[in-house]
């Protein structure tokens, strides 16, 4: 099975800047939707990002868009998320999750259930 494993988390001070990267053992972007999730301790998983893998189309949350930015690799097979102005509140665990084709999204926002590949997250601390 398809393996994807993130990295790029850390330690960053408000207001600072982190890249994340989603690496797939196989060439799949071409095929499937890449989207990224977070986990704050104590909340639910909410979906943050998406890239169709149909057209490159990207979505976003309302609360990461024009902070974050989706991009993807087809050829490294891999996808990144760019993550600027970082809040305290973008403090978690971030996953990449994956599903063939298009995104799947409700509002703009990536809904878990709808992707099958999962990473195994990265930690995510913004401090003030």
């Amino acid at each position: 099975q398809v393996q994807l494993v993130e990295s790029g988390g850390g330690l960053v001070q408000s207001g600072g800047s982190l890249r994340l990267s989603c690496a797939a053992s196989e060439s799949i972007l071409d095929n499937y939707a890449i989207a990224w999730f977070r986990q704050a301790p104590g909340l639910e998983r909410e979906g943050i990002s998406c890239v169709s893998s149909t057209d490159g189309s990207t979505y976003y949350a309302h609360s990461v868009k024009g902070r974050f930015t989706i991009t993807r690799d087809i050829s490294k097979s891999t996808a990144f998320l760019e993550m600027n102005s970082l809040k305290l509140e973008d403090t978690g665990v971030y996953y990449c999750a994956a599903r063939q084709g298009r995104c799947a999204n409700v509002g703009g926002v990536p809904i878990g259930v709808a992707y099958n590949l999962w990473g195994q997250g990265t930690q995510v601390t913004v401090s003030s």
